[in-house]
């Protein structure tokens, strides 16, 4: 049998080796047209047709019957219960009330939720993000009522029960050890509070204190203090009537009351914060992670589209600059990226990569030449083209199937963004011209503003670093 086998290996082998041998010739051999034919126009998203309603309690319902495949998706925003409404003692906690939801409610426990949600072919869960929670849920489309049921039970009606909540945070210490090893999350988390100072935006991360004073009581008043009917929108899609769904929705949702006390509003993040240099000690380490970052703008910002797009020439894609630089051309990183965070109340510019130790100063003299020179120099046409074309197109494969466009106009909604921004969003990007994004980078990216964040071995970069100014040494 082992003969045979390394026979067998050897053979495939040669036929890999002449396939590839073949394939090789062949490309040498063909001869492309010397015009190829011009790009397509992109084709905008359709603005979906919204079934809307408010009940009396104020939930919105948002409705887009849709005609493929048999299946119905739901997707629950809750603004204002996301990590923005986290106390300066509570970091993180978002987190664990979203991902506690499922695992209980007044009627069953996490599995027979699980079982449920399979038996009707479908998944519910539950996610935090800055500016909200999202429950969602989806099931063939002969069982949507039932998933209907499902979902507002475990949205209104979580038990957070002791044994999942004690499981929750022995699995959330866990992976706070491990990701404390990481030198991306560590610069991350101090980038964080470099570009939102004490907003509840730099606080995402749980730290060890705030989950070791987690409890099922807390979970249970923060849920009926941040799930409110008031603040909520429910987004279904797929094969579905409008009519007899608001019925329905009526019966699962229509007696939703909001108790305790509503958290106060999320205050905007700064415009500004001062320049910061830190260097995040890793002994040992070869090779650095570094971030550059200032603060932002809100996802509704009138620049908001220009910045996109200037974010995606700069750093957001293989062929963006930063990219093509430190790793095409320089060879410093696997990687390098730099754009615009948008939320609800602010934003923030990042950017970073890993390189190796010994070009982290000449890594960032990169960056910042990229940054100035799109701040300084009109996009050529070509480049502009196929960055339209990019953003275009990855947007538009990205919200072809019916839950990506109930997760999209969900998430809009709660970072405020109207519903017709999903099929307005491509022609938008169209119309930007070169000098918005010269505009927009010179505002977002100039390199004096920008704050760096050095993960490395201080032995071996201190003195690269000298002509960026002076960097404070952390031991985290």
């Amino acid at each position: 049998m082992k003969i045979q086998h390394k026979f067998a290996s050897k053979t495939l082998l040669a036929l890999a080796a002449a396939l590839a041998l073949s394939a090789t010739v062949q490309a040498a051999q063909v001869k492309l047209p010397a015009e190829l034919p011009a790009f397509g126009q992109d084709k905008p998203i359709p603005v979906p047709k919204i079934a809307k309603k408010t009940l009396a309690n104020g939930l919105e319902v948002w409705v887009v019957p849709r005609n493929g495949l048999p299946r119905v998706d739901y997707v629950l925003g809750v603004r204002g219960a996301g990590y923005g409404a986290d106390s300066a003692t509570q970091s993180g906690l978002a987190g664990m009330l979203a991902n506690v939801l499922n695992e209980g409610t007044a009627k069953r426990d996490s599995r027979a939720i699980a079982e449920a949600a399979q038996g009707l072919g479908g998944e519910i869960g539950a996610g935090a993000g800055n500016d909200g929670i999202t429950v969602f849920a989806n099931a063939v489309a002969s069982n949507a009522p039932a998933m209907l049921q499902l979902l507002a039970e475990v949205a209104r009606t979580p038990a957070y029960p002791d044994r999942e909540v004690a499981l929750a945070k022995a699995n959330a210490l866990q992976s706070l050890k491990a990701s404390e090893a990481n030198p991306g999350y560590r610069a991350e988390r101090a980038m964080g509070f470099v570009v939102f100072g004490d907003h509840a935006y730099a606080r995402i991360r749980a730290t060890a204190d705030s989950i070791n004073a987690t409890t099922p009581e807390l979970l249970r008043a923060e849920h009926a203090r941040r799930f409110r009917p008031e603040r909520s929108l429910l987004v279904v899609t797929g094969r579905v009537n409008a009519e007899q769904l608001f019925k329905q929705i009526e019966a699962a949702f229509g007696d939703w009351k909001a108790t305790g006390e509503a958290p106060a509003a999320v205050p905007h993040t700064q415009a500004n914060a001062a320049v910061q240099r830190l260097l995040l000690e890793r002994p040992g380490s070869v090779q650095s992670t570094v971030r550059l970052g200032r603060p932002g703008n809100d996802a509704g910002a009138a620049d908001q589209v220009p910045l996109r797009l200037a974010s995606t020439i700069l750093g957001g894609g293989f062929s963006s600059r930063v990219n093509l630089n430190l790793r095409e051309e320089k060879g410093y990183t696997y990687g390098a990226s730099a754009g615009a965070r948008s939320y609800r109340d602010g934003g923030a510019i990042i950017g970073g990569a890993d390189v190796r130790n010994e070009v982290t100063g000449a890594a960032l003299k990169e960056f910042f030449s990229e940054y100035k020179r799109l701040g300084t120099d009109l996009v050529g046409a070509d480049e502009m083209a196929m960055n339209k074309r990019y953003v275009a197109g990855g947007y538009l494969i990205s919200t072809q199937l019916q839950g990506a466009v109930a997760r999209t106009l969900a998430n809009n909604w709660l970072i405020g963004l109207p519903s017709e921004f999903l099929g307005n969003y491509v022609p938008m990007i169209q119309k930007v011209t070169a000098e918005q994004v010269r505009d927009t980078a010179r505002k977002y990216f100039d390199p004096a503003t920008q704050s760096i964040v050095v993960v490395g071995d201080k032995a071996a970069v201190s003195e690269q670093l000298k002509e960026f100014g002076e960097f404070t040494v952390q031991g985290k």
